[in-house]
């Protein structure tokens, strides 16, 4: 599974990963391999990444979108502060 995290100025993280936790507007949810196409909003809150050889990352993003279609997780987000 493939993880892009893009704001308007920069491409702030792109790799393979595991999982990745968000920060919905209804609460947190974790996307994994396999998961059904979806797009939703998300609000401002920490993202949290399992990257494919284990290590773990997290990003604080302000309010954004999700994009999820065939292993291919998309983060389009106003900001981050890491």
């Amino acid at each position: 599974m493939n993880l892009v995290v893009l704001t308007p100025e920069k491409e702030v993280y792109s790799g393979a990963i595991k999982s990745v936790k968000v920060p919905g507007t209804s609460g947190q949810f974790e996307v994994l391999k396999g998961h059904a196409a979806i797009v939703a909003a998300l609000g401002q809150g920490s993202v949290r990444i399992l990257t494919e050889n284990g290590e773990k990352k997290v990003i604080s993003i302000e309010k954004g979108f999700i994009e999820v279609l065939r292993d291919e997780v998309a983060l389009l987000v106003q900001g981050v502060s890491e």
